[in-house]
Parts: structure tokens; sequence; C-alpha cells
């Protein structure tokens, strides 16, 4: 390894928990630090823009409602990528699988003659299993035939986003929409409840964090859990201990990719009761639930806590366009910093410093002459 005067660097053995939490705080301060520096260079005093920031966000019920809702979304799908993580499945496809969800869900709030409480439920299923669906056909790719789940999930966000468009634009277009595409508005009982005075539907936010625990358990306390492990550390023991790499893959896609479609059935269902432009059903939420899930490094309760800091993030863009007159889009700039540091601090994960003693110097032994032998 590399050596530098009396410190040589070495691979780090299994980071502590401590560690794993001060680098990734580090990264999120860090990439806090660069966007105050944006403040700056745009003639704002960061510490005056950060405290109206948190004022409008954190600092009465409304905003802090509005941030639980950007929440949500980042919650069910960073938790379902968190899952698919854990057993080697690089799934980039939550957006289109939030809106396979959404337009599942939709179908059956528009077409299905059902009344309440059942409508709800049938549409929570239905976007379980539209997500779901919607990351089945990548696993099978990859488990038959080798194909990248990078490149087949992430087109597969295009086809979802274009499948929406059609039906908005076609099939699905409202009788009394005046022209808009959008679709006719959902009958009430197929409304979720929000929290008076907010757009905050707090059943999908509770859905989220039952759904964090379910995984938790899942991984810790059940066989597919174990395999999950197994598979995720070394898919060559996974294969010599018997697991069905296929089955086990594909069963962890379809539960990932359908709590990605739920987040979809909250989008429809809480906020705006008819299906509308993939813009605005899916803020780039399936891409922003990646860092939720890279942040926290593998813990589903973790989700959490990231998804909230990263729905926080996401609740500053009026705050940022309205009070500071700037770009809405800075809160990209903020997610993708946080992103940059968190995979630059990997190799203090990865590797350490560690402080070496001089080598003793070898002392050359002669052997003796004998006498005569000359």
């Amino acid at each position: 390894m590399l050596k530098l005067g009396g410190w040589r660097l070495e691979p780090r053995p299994e980071p502590s928990r401590a560690l794993v939490f001060a680098v990734s705080v580090g990264a999120v301060l860090a990439a806090l630090f660069v966007t105050g520096l944006i403040f700056w260079a745009y003639g704002h005093n960061p510490v005056t823009a950060y405290r109206d920031i948190f004022v409008s966000t954190l600092g009465n019920f409304r905003g802090f409602a509005e941030v639980l809702r950007k929440t949500i979304p980042l919650l069910l799908a960073g938790v379902g990528l968190v899952l698919a993580f854990h057993a080697q499945f690089w799934n980039i496809g939550a957006e289109g699988q939030i809106l396979a969800g959404a337009v599942a869900a939709s179908g059956v709030a528009l077409f299905v003659p059902v009344g309440a409480p059942w409508l709800l439920i049938l549409m929570f299923a239905a976007g379980f299993l539209g997500g779901a669906v919607w990351g089945l056909l990548p696993a099978l790719l990859k488990v038959r035939l080798g194909v990248s789940e990078i490149i087949t999930t992430l087109m597969l966000n295009y086809v979802a986003l274009y499948g929406v468009q059609y039906l908005i634009y076609g099939p699905w277009k409202g009788l009394s929409t005046r022209g808009m595409p959008i679709s006719d508005t959902f009958v009430p009982a197929a409304w979720l409840p929000t929290l008076t005075g907010t757009r905050l539907h707090w059943p999908t936010l509770l859905l989220g964090v039952l759904l964090a625990g379910a995984v938790l358990f899942l991984l810790t306390k059940t066989t597919l859990g174990f395999e999950t492990r197994v598979l995720g550390q070394s898919p060559k023991a996974a294969r010599y201990a018997g697991i069905n790499l296929g089955r086990t893959t594909a069963l962890l896609v379809l539960v990932a990719a359908g709590a990605a479609g739920l987040a979809g059935v909250g989008e429809v269902a809480g906020l705006h009761h008819r299906l509308v432009e993939p813009a605005q059903l899916s803020l780039g939420y399936g891409y922003t639930a990646i860092i939720v899930a890279l942040l926290a490094r593998g813990n589903p309760l973790a989700v959490v806590l990231t998804a909230l800091l990263l729905g926080w993030v996401s609740a500053t863009g009026d705050v940022v366009r309205v009070t500071l007159r700037l770009p809405a889009e800075i809160t990209g700039v903020i997610s993708g910093l946080i992103l940059l540091f968190l995979l630059a601090s990997e190799p203090l994960l990865r590797y350490r410093w560690r402080r070496v003693g001089r080598e003793a110097i070898p002392v050359p032994v002669t052997a003796p002459v004998q006498e005569g032998g000359r």
C-alpha cells in the first residue's frame, strides 16, 4: 500500500456506525457549505439565506407539513431502492415505477365502480402491482440474459413518461377539462385524507414509515433477508449455498419496485386527484430517491431521516424562488452536491492511514573464519 513518511494507507476493517454517521453528516454539511458559497456569489448572505429557508420550511406548521409531503415519495421509493441495492440490483428506474403506480391507481379510480373504503384499497394494491410489474422486466432480463439493469431500468423511465402522456392526451383525457392534458377528477372516495390546511396526505406517510420497519424485519429476521444479505455480499457464495439467485432477485425487485409504485398512488390520490403530466406527478423523486438510499447506507430505518433531509431540500425551492429570487432549480444543485460529496467520502470508509514504526535494519552476520582454513 501507499506509504507517506511514517504513515501507511491500508484497507480499513468494517467501519463503525459512528464513523459511517460522521462521514455521511460531513458530506451533507460540505454540500450545504458549497451551496452557501453559491448564495454568496449571487449577493446573498449565506447565514441570512439559510435562516430564511429554515424559518419558512421548519419554523411553522404549514411549512413543515410541506416538507413532510415532499418526503413521502422519497421515503417509499428510497426504502424500495435500499432493498434492491442489498441484492446488488442497481435500480435506476424508480421514476418510471412511480409513474406506473400512478397510472394503475388512476385506472382503478376512473373505471372501477367501487365505493369507499375499498376503492382506495384497490388503488394502493393496483399501484403496488403496477410498479412491481414495471420493475420485473429488467429483473428477468438480468437474471435470464445478463442484461445490465442500469440500462433497462433507466430506459423504462422514458417509456413510462411517454405512456402517461399518451393516456392524458388520448384515451384518458378528461371530458370536462377544456382541452387540458389531464384526466377527469376522481370521485371523492378515491381521495386520501389530508391534514387540515395542508396538502399532507398522512396515510401515505404512515405507510412509508411502516414499510421501512417491514423491510428492516425482512432483512434481519426472515429467510429471504438472509438470502438477500448473502447475495449482496457474494453471488458466488449464494450460488454455492444453494440460493436460487433468479427467484430471490425477482422477489426483491417486485417488492422494491412496488414500493415506488405506492409513491405514485399517493401523488394521484392525495394531491392531484387525477392523472396529470409526468413532470407534475414526479418531480424527479425517483432519481432523488437514489441519493436517499445511498445516504442511508443500506439501513431501511435510516431512510426515514435521509428522506426527510432530501424532502426538506426539495421544499426549499419555493423559498429560494420567492424570498431569495433565485432559480428553484438550485434544489437540484444541493441534491447533486450531496451525492458528489457522498461518493467522494467513500474512500474514508474503505481505507485508513496507519502510523508505522521504523523497520529494524538487519545486521549482516559473517561466518567465523576457521583456523587453518586458508
